[in-house]
C-alpha cells in the first residue's frame, strides 16, 4: 500500500499540469544582409581578435584588464548571487527535513484543571526530541515556473557578464589605439614646434640685419604659439585617457607603457557574420531573451495561485519524563497530516499579480525587439563607419602629401624672393593641422575595427572568458563557469 501511495505522489508531481505558456521565441524581422558587408569577410569564432594588431603591449593589457577589471568581479558576483536564487527557488520540489528537541521542567498545580500524568512527581520534566518532513505538492507548477525563472535569470546574468568582458576587451584596445593616435599627434606637434622655433631664430636674425620685416617676425611667432598651444591641449587628453585605460587595467591611475606607433601595427580581419547569427553571438540579445524567458514563466507562476496548495507533513520521535526512559519504545511518537488551502476572495490580489506578470512580460518582449534592432544598427554603423573612414585617411593621406609639397614649394619661392612670406605661412597652417587630422583618423580606423568587433559579438568573446575564468581561479563545475 505504502508503494501504491508513493507512486501516486510521483506521479501527481511529476505529471502536474503547469501553469502559464510555454517559451518559443518570437518571429522576428531580420534583414537577410548588411548594407555595408565586406566581401572579404573571414570567420573569428574563438580568436582572440586583438593579438591581430600585432602590438604585444595590447595583449599584455588586455590580459591585465581581464584579470583585475572591477566590473568584470562584479558581474561575476552577481551570477554567484543569482546561482543562490536558482537555488532557493527549486529547494521546495524536494521534501524539507528538519529536527527539533526541548527539555523543561515545571511544576503543574495541584489544583489544575488538567493533571499532570498519574504517579509523576511534581514538578517534572518533559523531554522532547523528533525529526520532521514537509512537503508542498507542486501540482500547478507554481515552483518549477519560479525555478525556471530564476533559471533565465541565472542564465541573464552569466551573459551580462559576458557582455561586460565584450565591452571590457573593446574598450582596452579602443583606448589604448586612441592613445597611441593622440602620442602621434604629440609627435607632429613637437616636431613642428621645433621648426617653428629654427624659423623664429632665422628670422629675427635676419630682422636684426634688415633683411625681413617685423611682420615676417612675428608671423613665424604666430606658427610657434599655436604649435605650444596645441601640445598642452594633446597632453591632457593623453593623460585622461591613461586614467581612463588604468581604471578598466583595475590599477590606479597612472602611465601606461607603449608598444607599436600606429604607422606599425597592423589590420584585423573583419569579422564575418549575418544578421541572423547575432541573436546566438551577442551577449546583450542572449540577455534579454533570458529576461523574456524569465518574465513568460511568472506568468505561470502567478495564475498557480488560484489553485490549492496542497502540502504533506510528518513527524517521528521520542517523549519522556527521564532522561534514560527517552529512546525507549513507550517514549516513540509519530505523526503524519495532510493539508490544503485556496483562494476563495482575494479582492484582486492574484489577478493583480497575474497582471503585473503579464505586463512585465510585455514589456521584456518589446525590449529584446529593440535590443535586436539595437544590434543590427550598431553593426551597420560600424561597418559604415569603417568603410567611411577607410577612404577618409586615404583622401587625408594624400592631403598630407600635397601639403607638405606645397609648403616646400612656397619656402624655395620665398627665399628666392618670388613669394611673400604669408605664402609659406598658409602652407604651414595647411600642413599641420593636415597631419594632426591624418594621424587622428588612423587612430579612428584602428578603433572602429575594434568596435565592429564588439558590435558583431562574435565568439571570439568565449576565449576571452576563459582567460578571465583562468585568471580568477573559477572552475568549470561552478554555476558561471564557461560553458
Amino acid at each position: 500500500m505504502r508503494n501504491v501511495l508513493a507512486v501516486t505522489l510521483l506521479v501527481l508531481i511529476t505529471g502536474g499540469c503547469m501553469m502559464g505558456p510555454d517559451y518559443r521565441r518570437p518571429a522576428l524581422d531580420i534583414p537577410k544582409s548588411f548594407q555595408y558587408e565586406v566581401k572579404d569577410a573571414v570567420e573569428t569564432a574563438n580568436t582572440e581578435w586583438w593579438k591581430r594588431f600585432l602590438d604585444p603591449v595590447l595583449d599584455g593589457l588586455v590580459t591585465e584588464a581581464l584579470a583585475n577589471n572591477k566590473n568584470v568581479k562584479i558581474a561575476a558576483a552577481n551570477i554567484e548571487q543569482s546561482a543562490g536564487v536558482l537555488t532557493q527557488t527549486r529547494a521546495p520540489l524536494f521534501p524539507q527535513v528538519s529536527y527539533a528537541g526541548s527539555a523543561a521542567r515545571q511544576r503543574a498545580s495541584d489544583h489544575n484543571a488538567v493533571p499532570y500524568p498519574t504517579g509523576a512527581s511534581n514538578p517534572f520534566n518533559t523531554l522532547q526530541l523528533f525529526g520532521g518532513v514537509s512537503w508542498e505538492l507542486d501540482l500547478w507548477g507554481r515552483v518549477r515556473r519560479l525555478s525556471e525563472s530564476a533559471q533565465a535569470n541565472l542564465l541573464a546574468t552569466e551573459e551580462a557578464r559576458r557582455g561586460v568582458i565584450l565591452s571590457l576587451v573593446a574598450s582596452v584596445a579602443g583606448d589604448y589605439l586612441q592613445l597611441r593616435g593622440f602620442d602621434e599627434q604629440l609627435a607632429i606637434a613637437k616636431r613642428n614646434l621645433v621648426a617653428y622655433a629654427e624659423s623664429v631664430k632665422l628670422y629675427e636674425l635676419q630682422f636684426q640685419y634688415g633683411l625681413v620685416s617685423l611682420m615676417v617676425v612675428e608671423q613665424a611667432r604666430t606658427q610657434y604659439e599655436t604649435a605650444a598651444a596645441t601640445i598642452p591641449q594633446i597632453e591632457s587628453q593623453i593623460v585622461l585617457l591613461e586614467n581612463a585605460l588604468s581604471i578598466l587595467l583595475g590599477r590606479n591611475p597612472g602611465p601606461i607603457a607603449r608598444g607599436k606607433t600606429i604607422y606599425e601595427l597592423a589590420f584585423p580581419a573583419v569579422p564575418a557574420g549575418l544578421p541572423s547569427q547575432l541573436l546566438e553571438r551577442r551577449p546583450d540579445l542572449a540577455q534579454a531573451e533570458q529576461n523574456l524567458i524569465a518574465a513568460n514563466a511568472q506568468i505561470g507562476a502567478a495564475k498557480a495561485l488560484y489553485f490549492p496548495t496542497i502540502s504533506l507533513t510528518g513527524a517521528y520521535g521520542y517523549e519522556s519524563q527521564n532522561l534514560a526512559d527517552l529512546f525507549k519504545g513507550p517514549s516513540r511518537i509519530w505523526s503524519y497530516a495532510g493539508s490544503f488551502t485556496g483562494p476563495i476572495f482575494t479582492a484582486g490580489a492574484i489577478s493583480g499579480q497575474v497582471e503585473q506578470a503579464e505586463a512585465a512580460q510585455k514589456a521584456a518582449l518589446i525590449g529584446y525587439e529593440a535590443a535586436i534592432q539595437s544590434a543590427f544598427a550598431d553593426v551597420e554603423n560600424a561597418l559604415t563607419i569603417r568603410t567611411k573612414l577607410i577612404e577618409q585617411v586615404e583622401a587625408q593621406g594624400r592631403l598630407v602629401k600635397a601639403s607638405q609639397e606645397y609648403e616646400r614649394l612656397a619656402k624655395l619661392q620665398y627665399d628666392g624672393g618670388y613669394a611673400p612670406y604669408l605664402t609659406v605661412l598658409n602652407a604651414q597652417q595647411q600642413l599641420f593641422p593636415a597631419e594632426l587630422n591624418l594621424a587622428q583618423l588612423r587612430a579612428s580606423l584602428y578603433t572602429s575595427y575594434a568596435n565592429l568587433y564588439k558590435a558583431m559579438g562574435g565568439g571570439w568573446v568565449t576565449a576571452a572568458d576563459r582567460m578571465t575564468n583562468a585568471s580568477t581561479g573559477q572552475k568549470p563545475g561552478s554555476p558561471y563557469a564557461e560553458k
